[in-house]
């Protein structure tokens, strides 16, 4: 993939924006609706130098406060991004003549209303992730296969129970819950543990739970889960399965596509390797951000990244001590690492398997059919279980596809190509693509994930007040910033 060309920024123009002015934009903004633009703001003698907005991190919550800043006509901004390419947490392997497998985030479903007009408003299209056929489960030398009904199979006197509980658990602050000191202070393998479950369930609600947050129950806060499953209004199978759930779609041409494409329209407002080192006097204002190749000033900052990226920042002043220790502490035991293999074709299909694979204990955490919409050649990606897998990538090729022989037949053997992201370890400025909260953590540190600092305004997927951890909530943590940093140029111009 080509890193996107950008410029430098020429000394940008600043917007004049009245009250109603405002007031009518924020209102077409949050319903989704096209935004007039606005008159540019007046310059202010020696502050023609200071942008209105500095944003930190291009991926899909920076770079949509960067479309939702210049759909309401402020052009005083600019989008910091450390890497050398857009879009944070997705990222695509091109597989060539246009066809892409991710290495991030993927799939959206109903209810992720966000990315879906996002997609839309950008053109590009989305397709069916394919389920239809035999899952293949393993165990040793034993091999079985279970018809698939586009999810889980899963107690329902269970799921109805989990719920019920999720209903008092908003996924923007669960934290309020009346019960979160109960529920924050259990994992759900503890939870789990007290319903006398058969084997076969157990592996279900484990595998379930692994693929939606990148850890095992046991590693997994009880109310973190109901949050999100609050999020896919409080309905299980729609928070983890495929048919009419979290996982139904997939975005046509991978899904960092999104991210290029807003790039693309930003221009000079985006300056890649640029990673911040330093922000000063972010409590008053305007702040000072400094950057590997120059120092910019700002009258707001959105800082776009998860937070324990934000440790690699310094502040002057400090942040406040809780917030600080939130950043250090934040959870980043689940960095993901997954794969891709290509062959000429989806052999698996024609044999009747939907090319899932669950093993146990096994490199292997879960295997799916990744192949294009026209499935003019077959692509079987996989999440790794961390520290199992050889971290020489033809020695993991090899192994995973004895893996798939297993499951599929010799075939499987004869990839035509591989590909190997593994996010714990790709570069400094993604450490983990997920974060799976642990037990005790909401109830001690959720009070300060949200709330802007001075100058500062926070976004980010796990900042969405639904749908967090996801490419949807990434959008929605964007527009809401960008809301925040308008307002604040308003009431400096009131």
């Amino acid at each position: 993939m080509e890193d996107i060309a950008t410029e430098r920024d020429e000394a940008p123009d600043q917007a004049k924006l009245s009250r109603r002015g405002f007031l009518g934009m924020a209102a077409s903004v949050t319903a989704g609706a096209t935004v007039a633009v606005l008159p540019k703001l007046a310059t202010a003698g020696d502050e023609r130098d200071v942008l209105d907005v500095a944003i930190i991190g291009a991926g899909l919550a920076g770079l949509t406060a960067a479309r939702d800043l210049r759909r309401a006509g402020c052009e005083s901004f600019v989008v910091l991004e450390a890497r050398d390419r857009v879009g944070g947490r997705t990222l695509n392997h091109d597989l060539g003549n246009g066809y892409f497998s991710e290495a991030g985030g993927q799939w959206i479903g109903p209810g992720q209303t966000a990315v879906a007009d996002l997609a839309r408003e950008l053109g590009v299209g989305t397709f069916l992730t394919h389920w239809q056929g035999k899952i293949v489960m393993l165990a040793g030398d034993v091999r079985a296969t279970v018809e698939c009904d586009g999810g889980l199979s899963t107690d329902p006197t269970l799921r109805k129970e989990l719920e019920d509980l999720a209903r008092s658990v908003p996924t923007a602050a669960p934290w309020t819950s009346p019960r979160a000191a109960e529920f924050d202070s259990m994992s759900l393998a503890d939870w789990l543990a007290k319903k006398n479950l058969s084997a076969e369930d157990q592996l279900g609600w484990a595998l379930g739970a692994q693929l939606t947050t990148g850890t095992t129950p046991n590693k997994l806060s009880l109310l973190h889960y109901l949050s999100l499953i609050n999020s896919a209004d409080c309905d299980y199978r729609k928070l983890e399965a495929i048919k009419d759930g979290a996982q139904e779609s997939r975005i046509a041409g991978g899904s960092q596509i999104l991210s290029i494409k807003m790039a693309e329209a930003l221009r000079d407002k985006l300056r890649l390797s640029s990673p911040v080192l330093r922000i000063e006097n972010w409590q008053n204002g305007p702040a000072a951000i400094h950057t590997a190749s120059g120092v910019i000033r700002a009258r707001s900052v959105i800082v776009a990244l998860g937070p324990p990226l934000c440790q690699q920042i310094t502040f002057d002043p400090p942040l406040p001590e809780k917030r600080r220790e939130m950043q250090r502490r934040w959870p980043a035991f689940a960095p993901m690492r997954k794969t891709a293999h290509v062959y000429k074709k989806a052999f698996w299909r024609e044999k009747g398997y939907n090319g899932a694979v669950i093993p146990l204990n096994s490199p292997l955490q879960f295997a799916f059919d990744n192949s294009p919409e026209d499935v003019s050649f077959g692509v079987i990606s996989a999440f790794i279980n961390p520290g199992m897998l050889p971290t020489d990538k033809k020695a993991a090729e090899a192994e995973l596809s004895r893996i798939y022989a297993q499951a599929f037949g010799e075939e499987a053997l004869h990839p035509v190509a591989y590909h190997d992201h593994d996010w714990g370890k790709a570069d400094q400025w993604s450490l983990s693509c997920t974060s799976p909260i642990p037990p005790g953590f909401l109830t001690k540190y959720g009070d300060v994930l949200h709330p802007s600092i001075g100058r500062l305004i926070w976004a980010g997927t796990e900042t969405a007040e639904i749908w967090i951890t996801t490419m949807d909530g990434a959008i929605r943590s964007g527009h809401k910033a960008a809301l925040q940093a308008l307002r604040a140029v308003a009431g400096r111009r009131a």
